[in-house]
């Protein structure tokens, strides 16, 4: 089947998936950080007014991520390195007053849990999330009928029913446009693609509390999730904590796979502040995953740690480097990479429709980036207008005609050259693939 008419086909489908998953009482559940977001509408033109009244000799061999921001100088040159690039990543800041002195802001939610579970509940897709931030301006924004977490008691509430709140957990978003112009003193750069750089000072989130009333409900209740949803370790900087985390969680889903072998479990990779924070928890966690998520620039960086280079503008390298990252740590079912260009899958064919679930986290994904926020279902119906990625079209044509003995689905995306909002897509595009599970 032509691939626009695969997506006419599954969307049409959407609304019938997601009542049955009500009905079914069968929800994914969504670990485990939450964050209070700060996003900035990054104004090219201030940005290049701070460099020159701070940094007016600042020339592009100066540009470079710094460890921790901790002055302007460091601030201008990570922000302008990212937008040059157009990459995302992360960086930790030591004294947000720099950030809020320059910038100005607005609240939004962040962390992988939430960001997808407010993506399904856009759809009216119940979810179950972990949260660890949980101030009062955090339980509102994530407040919705469709969205449960697991009180302390142990029952399943909504977010406006939570009576502990902690401390804030900020996360500065800057968000840049492709074809914004950064001036430098030697050169003025065109961004070549729209992106987001998140700036954190963690607080809760390195420590990762974790709510055993959240664990036991998940394994009491096992059979009744269709998905078990892994993420958030990044921003930990003690191995000792880590290994104690990752401990109790290896514990938690050989409950849960005792009495639900067929429950998915699901980790969706990040930018980790430190490399052997990524590989400690690569290294224990991926062998318990039935499928590990990625996107592209993540592919490459963990890659490299293992010294197996990969270019990530060839889909048959992008396909080698996920066969390999799935052999080498035994990963039980496949590796999914999404971009802005495509989503794919890399791994033993499956019982449930994977395609369906790529097209359902690119249509989730899209519609946020193209309106900046989560998508109901006629917002994602309008989609269809909209053309396929030339790229993503170009590399399903080219793994069509060589297809080799893994089983390998590509699904170029809906193309939007200049996304109105870059925060969360790849969280966003978790929420649409677990409507498969």
């Amino acid at each position: 089947m032509e691939i626009n008419k695969k997506y006419i086909s599954a969307f049409d489908k959407i609304e019938k998936t997601v009542e049955k998953k009500r009905k079914s009482h069968q929800y994914p559940a969504m670990g485990y950080t939450s964050n209070l977001d700060l996003i900035s509408n990054f104004n090219v033109e201030k940005f290049n007014q701070l460099i020159n009244d701070e940094l007016p000799e600042l020339s592009t061999q100066d540009l470079k991520i710094a460890d921790k921001i901790d002055s302007v100088e460091k601030l201008i040159q990570t922000v302008a390195y990212f937008c040059v690039k157009g990459i995302g990543g992360e960086v930790d800041i030591e004294d947000e007053k720099l950030l809020t002195k320059y910038f100005d802001w607005e609240y939004g939610i962040g962390g992988t849990a939430v960001q997808a579970a407010m993506a399904l509940a856009a759809i009216k897709c119940p979810s179950i999330v972990h949260l660890t931030e949980k101030s009062r301006e955090m339980c509102d924004l994530l407040a919705d009928p469709n969205l449960y977490t697991v009180l302390e008691n142990g029952e399943l509430a909504n977010t406006d029913q939570i009576k502990s709140l902690t401390e804030h957990e900020i996360h500065f978003i800057i968000q840049f446009k492709k074809d914004d112009i950064i001036k430098l003193s030697d050169q003025e750069i065109k961004i070549p693609d729209s992106n987001r750089l998140i700036i954190t000072q963690t607080t809760i989130n390195k420590n990762l509390p974790l709510s055993t009333a959240y664990f036991k409900y998940i394994e009491d209740n096992a059979e009744k999730i269709s998905s078990n949803v892994l993420s958030s370790f990044n921003v930990i900087e003690d191995k000792d904590l880590l290994l104690d985390r990752l401990n109790y969680i290896k514990n938690h889903l050989k409950k849960f796979r005792a009495k639900n072998n067929s429950g998915i479990i699901f980790f969706e990779d990040a930018h980790y502040h430190k490399l052997e924070i990524k590989k400690l928890c690569m290294q224990n966690i991926y062998p318990e995953l039935d499928i590990l998520s990625l996107n592209e620039e993540e592919l490459e960086y963990t890659l490299n740690v293992y010294d197996f280079p990969v270019e990530i503008d060839d889909i048959s390298s992008c396909v080698k480097g996920a066969e390999y990252l799935r052999e080498k740590f035994g990963i039980k079912k496949g590796v999914i990479v999404h971009t802005k260009d495509y989503s794919m899958y890399v791994g033993q064919d499956l019982k449930i429709n994977i395609e369906a679930g790529l097209i359902y986290g690119n249509l989730l994904a899209t519609a946020k980036a193209k309106y900046g926020h989560y998508g109901n279902i006629e917002e994602i119906s309008e989609l269809f207008e909209l053309e396929l990625s030339p790229r993503g079209v170009s590399a399903r044509e080219k793994i069509d005609n060589n297809l080799d003995s893994n089983e390998v689905i590509i699904v170029p995306t809906k193309y939007i050259d200049k996304p109105k909002y870059t925060i969360g897509l790849g969280d966003t595009f978790v929420a649409g693939v677990q409507l498969c599970f």
